[in-house]
């Protein structure tokens, strides 16, 4: 059997990335196709090896960004995923629900360890209190500034009542496999906001306009007249 490639692509070839530890699925892509445009800072929890802020920079290359991990080895590969893209990114070794600081950011930003059981062996963060975490994620995030994260379906509720507690605008939006039901919802809500909330129909999880054309979810709706 052939060996992999050591490096594979995202966003139709316009983010590469070492194969290592932990491979980035679509969610980083859907994920930060959901953040908003224009912002200047921004705070990656749980950068892993860094899917999520490489792609985040490819739709905001002028945002200053910052990753945190409990896991040293994934921000070692995170970082020479950085280097391979020609991109900067400050990077943290601390947990979230533990790290002391005053830093607050335009955007937090996070695909959390919503699995359960036993963890797995590339040192991903599992088993974690999700309300604790979102808690600890909003907190690092400045008055009217963004939270967006995207969970399994079956973890919405426990994300949904922490987030209304802090937050207002909340968006809501669901991601469709080959089921009828949604498999994984990104959220994206504004500290400090008394907004309502807003819930849209979706896409499926392989709409390529967003997972290899490069379109942001506000450009691919805009696109299908849904905005």
């Amino acid at each position: 059997m052939a060996e992999k490639q050591d490096i594979f692509t995202l966003l139709g070839g316009k983010v590469h990335i070492f194969r290592g530890r932990y491979n980035p699925t679509s969610d980083a892509v859907w994920l930060a196709a959901y953040a908003p445009k224009n912002i200047k800072t921004a705070l990656d929890v749980g950068i892993g090896t860094g899917g999520v802020s490489l792609c985040l920079l490819y739709h905001n290359p002028a945002v200053s960004l910052t990753g945190i991990d409990k896991s040293s080895n994934m921000l070692k590969e995170a970082g020479l995923n950085a280097e391979l893209n020609g991109k900067q990114i400050d990077l943290i070794n601390a947990d979230i629900t533990t790290w002391k600081t005053d830093k607050t950011f335009d955007l937090v930003i996070t695909n959390p360890p919503y699995f359960k059981g036993t963890p797995a062996k590339h040192d991903a963060h599992h088993n974690a209190d999700l309300r604790l975490w979102v808690k600890k994620c909003i907190a690092r995030v400045k008055p009217r500034g963004y939270f967006c994260i995207i969970v399994d379906a079956g973890a919405l509720g426990e994300v949904i009542s922490e987030v209304s507690t802090h937050c207002g605008d909340i968006n809501i939006f669901p991601l469709f496999g080959a089921k009828s039901t949604a498999e994984r919802v990104l959220i994206k809500a504004r500290l400090a906001s008394h907004g309502g909330s807003v819930l849209y129909s979706g896409l499926p999880m392989n709409y390529e306009p967003v997972l290899r054309n490069g379109l942001t979810i506000e450009e691919a709706l805009s696109r299908l007249n849904k905005l």
